[in-house]
């Protein structure tokens, strides 16, 4: 029941040509590869920032590894 409620909010062909043509409209054709460009600009710090985030949580995780083994000796 709940992906069928799915489909129905989900846009279709003619809906995505419609937003298209709507934003073509509002922003117009000069303004639209500044306003990807910025989008794409900020989608790149955010995967850096969540690969950095990862790596330090493992860089973490293997010093507590270290330091619990040295509490061990």
């Amino acid at each position: 029941m709940e992906l069928n409620a799915m489909f129905l909010i989900l846009p279709g062909g003619w809906e995505w040509i419609i937003i298209v043509l709507a934003i073509l409209l509002l922003f117009g054709g000069r303004k639209i590869p500044e306003l990807m460009k910025g989008l794409g600009q900020g989608m790149k710090e955010f995967k850096k920032a969540r690969n950095e985030a990862s790596s330090g949580d493992k860089n973490k995780s293997v010093d507590e590894n270290t330091d619990q083994e040295e509490n061990k000796s």
